[in-house]
């Protein structure tokens, strides 16, 4: 293994502590709604880590499966009058299902080749609900009705944030057992070598196909909670640019780490708000802090630290 993954369940334990005990030190509700965009591109982040972290396949594309939720909370409560809690399950379902059907084709592709056909899925997804005016708006994109859960309205940063926390713990706690199962072991088998992973009895297509789908899943109910937290959703859920963004969270914070997807998206969601006192120089510096991160700490930002401290060489 290359990476080092928190796998046991006292490290989420310790992160369920963080998220009770940061809230005290909040001044705003600002902050209430930035953490709530860490803990919702966290769970994206942690799908997509189980995909390259874990099983070592590139997804460039994977914005598009955060559209497909985005638009089921949108689409599913406003013409076809389903509540907004069963819309986020059914946008799952079809992003699973989407995953499925074309990842048995592209997983078949390697490399850049598997990073170039992912890419293509993304842009697809991204015309189609571009074009798709009379359903999704177009390119203005559409409102969002209010999540509710048994009969309380979530209305307000805070309540986000305490539900986008929660289900991240949940979605964390889940792909750490995957992770510590003969499954989880098939895959970093599968992520060191396809070939000698075949010989060892791992059914390599059977395995990269599912974790793909669960991949989207997770995805897509990021993509559902972010557009019901913002109340408006826009085809730019499902853009490029959010599939480099994912896919720089995974890479920054530490392939292979669950905890490290979370780390990767706070420091691209945080960063970019602490740095707006900056104006000019925004995008410069925050570009110097990511190269520096990756430069010395080129495992990710946990795996490294804990390579660190543990006086392994990183």
């Amino acid at each position: 293994m290359r990476t080092l993954s928190p796998r046991s369940l006292p490290a989420l334990a310790w992160l369920a502590l963080v998220m009770v005990l940061l809230p005290l030190l909040f001044p705003s509700a600002y902050y209430y709604r930035v953490g709530a965009l860490v803990f919702i591109f966290a769970l994206a982040a942690v799908g997509l880590n189980l995909l390259m972290g874990f099983a070592g396949q590139v997804s460039l594309g994977h914005a598009g499966f955060l559209g497909i939720g985005g638009y089921a909370v949108a689409i599913g409560p406003t013409y076809l009058g389903i509540p907004a809690w069963l819309a986020v399950v059914v946008g799952g379902a079809l992003s699973g299902l989407l995953a499925y059907v074309v990842g048995r084709p592209i997983l078949r592709l390697k490399g850049h080749y598997l990073a170039v056909a992912t890419l293509g899925l993304g842009l697809l997804i991204a015309i189609l609900l571009t074009n798709e005016s009379r359903w999704t708006g177009g390119p203005d994109g559409m409102s969002v009705p209010r999540l509710a859960l048994f009969g309380f309205a979530m209305r307000g940063s805070a309540p986000w944030y305490w539900l986008s926390a929660a289900t991240f713990l949940v979605a964390a706690i889940l792909a750490t057992n995957l992770v510590d199962s003969p499954s989880g072991r098939a895959l970093r088998a599968i992520h060191d070598s396809e070939l000698a992973a075949a010989v060892l009895g791992v059914d390599v297509g059977r395995a990269k196909l599912a974790v793909f789908a669960v991949s989207a899943i997770y995805a897509s109910v990021a993509g559902s909670y972010l557009a019901l937290f913002n109340g408006h959703v826009t085809p730019d859920i499902a853009g490029f640019l959010h599939s480099i963004e994912l896919a720089a969270m995974v890479v920054l914070g530490g392939m292979g780490s669950v905890v490290g997807s979370l780390v990767g998206a706070a420091v691209l969601t945080v960063l970019p708000q602490a740095l707006t006192l900056l104006h000019d120089y925004e995008n410069i510096i925050l570009g110097m802090i990511l190269m520096g991160c990756m430069i010395f700490l080129r495992r990710g930002i946990v795996p490294s630290l804990q390579a660190a401290w543990a006086g392994t060489p990183t």
